[in-house]
């Protein structure tokens, strides 16, 4: 599907006024989305689907997920969760699982961007550089 200008622009003034205090608010996302639906305009559909894109990336913007090979201390994950807020803002959501597979460290993923710190990642770019 090819996305023309404005309908990006209309989906992401939509984002924009989607605000309320720096956080996303669901009644201004519903009244939103009806009265845009009441005014019918032309390519309305493709705006609503632009627009639900952007309401997920920036979900995701504010979800930490932190995957290590064994549980970590509640000192730790404690310490780590203050940093990403100072990051990334105090309405950050954080998850944290345990992968075995990934033999020792940490990898933490919130929105795009991925800190990958782990013995697996390290062997597999030794590998690759061999």
């Amino acid at each position: 599907m090819k996305i023309n200008k404005e309908i990006r622009r209309l989906s992401r003034e939509m984002l924009r006024a989607s605000f309320t205090d720096g956080q996303l608010d669901p009644g201004r996302i519903a009244s939103l989305v009806d009265s845009l639906i009441a005014r019918k305009p032309r390519n309305s559909v493709e705006i609503l689907q632009n627009y639900r894109r952007l309401l997920r990336l920036e979900l995701e913007k504010r979800r930490a997920r932190v995957e290590t090979a064994c549980g970590v201390d509640p000192e730790t994950s404690s310490k780590l969760i203050a940093n990403l807020k100072q990051k990334y803002g105090n309405d950050l959501t954080t998850e944290f699982v345990v992968n075995p597979e990934l033999l020792g460290g940490m990898r933490i993923r919130v929105g795009s961007d991925v800190w990958d710190g782990t013995v697996r990642n390290r062997l597999e770019r030794l590998q690759q550089q061999l």
